[in-house]
């Protein structure tokens, strides 16, 4: 069987912050920038593995969502508990060190965790969190 993970889904709520974090900060490259409605989708993905992607999206466009399903996103990303997302690099420490100098929201220095990995976990803008991990 080859099934591939193609695109993976985070909210935004500021397009032009997401991609100052994800593009200018990360080093993704963007891929698609698409309006439609006054709302806007990011499609990020990093440079060298052109098959995977992240779709920053608006929180709570799905049809099928009611207006208070949406305060509860929009509430749960204010606190930073909505969204998250594992990322791994070669080069932890020169990530955070990165991440650190533009002033991302850091909620975890590099550190050897009891289960095995050294990670690091940092906020986006839109407060989904972000956990580096350490490739071995």
């Amino acid at each position: 069987m080859d099934i591939t993970i193609h695109s993976s889904f985070l909210p935004h709520d500021a397009a032009d912050a997401a991609l100052a974090f994800w593009r200018d900060l990360l080093g993704f490259e963007l891929r698609l920038d698409v309006g439609y409605d006054g709302m806007r989708w990011l499609t990020v993905g990093p440079v060298d593995q052109p098959n995977t992607a992240i779709v920053l999206h608006p929180p709570g466009v799905d049809p099928g969502i009611t207006d208070d399903e949406r305060r509860t996103i929009t509430e749960m990303m204010a606190k930073g508990t909505y969204a998250g997302i594992l990322l791994a690099t070669s080069d932890l420490d020169g990530v955070f060190e990165r991440l650190q100098a533009g002033d991302a929201d850091i909620v975890q220095e590099p550190t050897e965790q009891p289960y095995g990995v050294r990670d690091c976990a940092v906020r986006d803008p839109a407060g989904n969190l972000i956990r580096i991990q350490q490739t071995r």
